[in-house]
């Protein structure tokens, strides 16, 4: 199970369709709708899989996504206007150059047919489009952009690894299995600013140590948010006939450093609930936060029309089973945004207002169903229940069995006395026949000889 994960995946994507481009560029108050889901098939395998001498294995894990027509609301050929984020990127980016540089920008944009907003599928947005910038990117700044060719949100994704990680077996420490030791050979990143926000903590995201309480929470490392997040327990429940503990994310999961001091290494940050991931995505204006800004700063939803943030729609959550730390159904669901604004010198971003706008969100989400799960109910549940209750089963029959030889011991007594007390003798009589049925019931003294006795 740990190397082929039986559990189905699935990656639902949803998309904010601007509706207003033109008004935007003008100054207006961008307005957009929610597209989808558009549904993927995720498939994961481990390969390379290395045990080391340390007390760890090395693995790298693989995925690939098929479209799922049955699931999804749409089609991969769907189009869906949204912000040119190498145009609108690059111009925020260029902000504090020289202007000659900015004015040299916006000729080559122009040149290359390059506007604000674009109108593209889905397949396209996912997976890639050629563009012309980017081979000219590439060209004259090589290294620059860590992709060649085509130019997509998920094009890095589809058939390509999460990264070399190296976990505890827990062969030697029970206590630390599961948790990263090392990931791409290093300890700690050197994406963020401050030690504690570099640190590599908990698990690869897969499964966590057992025995858990509602006092553990939940830690690991994740790669495409370049960091390691703590998800909080939140209540107990039922999967499947199957006790779990649910953990989430708490309000300051992605909140700034003057709500939350510990996040201050993750700055420069703008207003609360989202994360400034510039720093790992080739310093584009990007970031990461919960869908619609869930538990963000409310300027931010205000800013844009058509974002309704909903506790039950938009948390993300993971269900665990608490004696084996598995998780048995989960869903994993962000943001990614994009900071957009005029820049003087370059033409193209015209007269458009300072606003963090959201280009997608996602949800993983997976649920053990089938014979992995029936296996998983008898073994881990179903048995130890039935255990449970036999152990009084059996303390009952251990009971019964010790009542028999006191009760038999008590009905030979009763016999012993039969015999006279149904006797119409005399009361004389009846008190020496006591007096000797008693006597028989005393044991002999040692070597005495024993005579039968008659009535």
């Amino acid at each position: 199970m740990w190397k082929e994960i039986p559990v189905p995946f699935y990656l639902s994507v949803y998309f904010f369709d601007v509706l207003n481009p033109e008004d935007i560029l003008k100054g207006g108050r961008p307005q957009v709708r929610e597209r989808g889901p558009y549904v993927y098939r995720e498939f994961r395998h481990k390969s390379n899989i290395t045990f080391n001498d340390n007390d760890t294995v090395s693995f790298l894990e693989y995925r690939s996504y098929q479209f799922q027509p049955d699931k999804s609301h749409g089609s991969e050929s769907d189009y869906i206007v949204m912000p040119n984020i190498l145009v609108l990127g690059a111009a925020v980016m260029m902000e504090h150059k020289p202007m000659s540089l900015r004015l040299l920008m916006t000729l080559a944009f122009t040149t290359l047919g390059e506007r604000a907003f674009m109108n593209r599928t889905v397949g396209e947005i996912m997976w890639g489009y050629e563009d012309p910038l980017v081979h000219l990117i590439n060209k004259y700044l090589p290294g620059m952009f860590p992709f060649q060719g085509k130019f997509g949100l998920f094009a890095e994704l589809n058939n390509s690894n999460s990264g070399l990680f190296t976990v505890f077996t827990g062969v030697k420490d029970f206590g630390r299995i599961h948790l990263v030791d090392k990931w791409n050979g290093l300890s700690r990143v050197n994406f963020w600013h401050s030690d504690q926000c570099n640190m590599i903590n908990g698990t690869s995201g897969q499964m966590w140590a057992p025995f858990m309480t509602p006092e553990s929470s939940l830690e690991f490392y994740s790669p495409d948010a370049c960091r390691s997040m703590k998800l909080d327990f939140q209540a107990t429940g039922v999967f499947e006939g199957i006790p779990t503990y649910r953990f989430g994310a708490p309000p300051t999961l992605f909140a700034n450093g003057s709500v939350y001091p510990p996040n201050e290494g993750f700055c420069p940050c703008r207003e609360s609930g989202i994360q400034n991931v510039s720093t790992c995505r080739f310093s584009a204006p990007l970031f990461l936060s919960q869908p619609h800004f869930l538990n963000a700063d409310p300027v931010l939803a205000a800013a844009v029309g058509g974002l309704h943030p909903s506790q039950e729609e938009h948390s993300l959550f993971l269900d665990i089973h608490p004696v084996t730390g598995i998780p048995m159904n989960c869903s994993v669901k962000l943001q990614l945004s994009l900071f957009i604004k005029a820049v003087k010198g370059i033409g193209q971003t015209g007269k458009i207002e300072p606003v963090v706008l959201p280009l997608v969100w996602f949800g993983e989400s997976g649920a053990m169903e089938g014979e992995p799960l029936r296996t998983f109910y008898t073994q881990l549940v179903l048995l130890p229940k039935v255990l449970h209750y036999a152990q009084y089963v059996l303390l009952a029959l251990g009971c019964f069995l010790l009542l028999v030889p006191v009760a038999y011991h008590v009905r030979s007594q009763e016999k012993c006395y039969l015999f006279w007390s149904s006797s119409k003798k005399g009361p004389q009589d009846k008190e020496a026949i006591q007096a000797y049925s008693e006597s028989l019931m005393t044991p002999a003294p040692k070597g005495a000889v024993l005579q039968e006795a008659r009535l």
